[in-house]
């Protein structure tokens, strides 16, 4: 029995180690992307660097979408300890493609690497994120939400590190972004390491002997599952593409660096994340996501006017409050409602999420790059600029416009979110105690 303590206690480490990699990993090709845009984009495509930098950041949102779809069904099959080593593996290899990306010579060979690049890493995140969600609801079948958070509560500590990592490569000790992409594959290699000791459970659908089939045809026999994803697709895109966006926006707005907001917002997370159980206990799954949308809007509009670090930092406050439990309380709502789906139905709503981030970050770049050249007055007005403080006045009018886009999401997830707890609570007759003992 104290085996079983101690084997589950390590695998709940490895996933948190996994994740804590995949946001490592995240933090660091944003906080790098500003310079790789400047290195090797701007030269070559300074009309579209914008636009390609962030397609190149939404590819690994590709990745991520498309390892999550294949994976999730299949991870009982694969074992749930070949899917870790997968995302090992590609936090290793994801990296090195970007740090051989300037090798390709011309710009038609330097990108599709650094896409590749990018492909990959998002690969190793979308394995990660197939695989330890459904363990940690295995490992813990009556402690979703809370352990959950938890576990994603070590996504914002990565982004933390990751972020420090690019303050301290590039403001201190001023060494190229090719150091700080190589940091990657350390957390890879130590957590595939680990993951090789150990012993991996089934996941719920598996252990409650669901077959296969029964478990793909299972969000095709509930048609209320599908409001998950599209909700899931919002609110990924009111977390997440504003972090993947912040440092090449938000450095030309507000007087700093735009990674330490993300870092800011980052350990604001962490902390809250550890206490979604009892906050979720109080007001139920929904009730909790429809109040977080009320500082999540204010917040994201507050930072796309925000223009002085003590703006920014008061704004970023609020959104970090606002979404800190959005990503996993939905992941442990889908689990509670539809546990015969299984790792599939986790994936599927992972995928949406996924997807957001891969379609609206280029659409975020495109306004970017159309408000700098509608500020310079034209293509060739642009091109004509020298650094200095009318460059400066472009980027960052070209940086508030972009980030304008998605204020408005947290206002459709509010009436969203409000819906369905309402509808829930009219159903069951007060029956969100039903919700979380897992009955439909």
């Amino acid at each position: 029995m104290n085996g079983d303590v101690q084997n589950r206690r390590a695998v709940f480490w490895i996933c948190v180690l996994a994740l804590f990699t995949a946001a490592v990993s995240f933090s660091i090709r944003t906080g790098a992307s500003g310079a790789i845009k400047a290195a090797l984009l701007d030269p070559a495509v300074p009309l579209h660097s914008g636009e390609m930098i962030a397609a190149a950041l939404g590819y690994s949102f590709l990745g991520f979408a498309l390892s999550l779809l294949v994976i999730s069904p299949m991870l009982d099959l694969f074992g749930a300890k070949r899917v870790i080593l997968l995302a090992a593996a590609c936090f290793v290899l994801g990296p090195l493609l970007i740090l051989l990306s300037p090798l390709g010579g011309g710009i038609d060979t330097v990108y599709p690497l650094l896409v590749a690049g990018m492909v990959i890493s998002g690969v190793g995140w979308g394995a990660t994120e197939a695989s330890t969600n459904p363990v940690v609801a295995a490992l813990y079948p009556d402690e979703k939400t809370g352990k959950l958070n938890v576990l994603h509560a070590w996504w914002p500590a990565g982004i933390v590190v990751g972020g420090v990592a690019s303050l301290l490569f590039f403001q201190q000790l001023e060494f190229g972004w090719q150091a700080l992409i190589a940091l990657i594959p350390i957390s890879g290699l130590v957590f595939g390491a680990w993951a090789l000791t150990q012993r991996f459970p089934k996941t719920e659908s598996t252990a409650m002997g669901v077959p296969f089939k029964e478990m793909l045809a299972e969000p095709f026999k509930r048609p209320s599952f599908w409001i998950f994803p599209i909700i899931m697709f919002l609110t990924a895109s009111a977390e997440l593409a504003p972090g993947s966006w912040v440092d090449v926006a938000l450095t030309q707005t507000v007087g700093m660096p735009g990674i330490v907001v993300l870092i800011y917002v980052s350990a604001i997370m962490f902390v809250m994340r550890h206490f979604a159980g009892p906050l979720e206990h109080r007001f139920s799954d929904m009730g909790l996501l429809c109040l977080c949308t009320i500082p999540a809007a204010i917040g994201l509009y507050l930072l796309s006017i925000a223009s002085s670090p003590a703006t920014a930092l008061f704004a970023a406050t609020l959104w970090a409050i606002g979404v800190c439990f959005m990503w996993p309380t939905m992941l442990a709502a889908v689990s509670r409602r539809y546990p015969r789906g299984g790792p599939w139905s986790i994936g599927i709503l992972g995928f949406a999420g996924a997807m957001a981030i891969y379609l609206v970050l280029p659409e975020i770049g495109k306004i970017y790059d159309r408000a700098k050249l509608q500020a310079a007055g034209g293509d060739a007005a642009f091109a004509a600029l020298e650094p200095g403080a009318e460059l400066q006045r472009v980027l960052a009018y070209a940086a508030q416009q972009s980030f304008q886009v998605i204020a408005i999401i947290p206002l459709l997830l509010f009436v969203i979110f409000g819906a369905v707890w309402l509808a829930e609570r009219r159903h069951r007759g007060g029956g969100a105690d039903k919700v979380r003992a897992g009955r439909p």
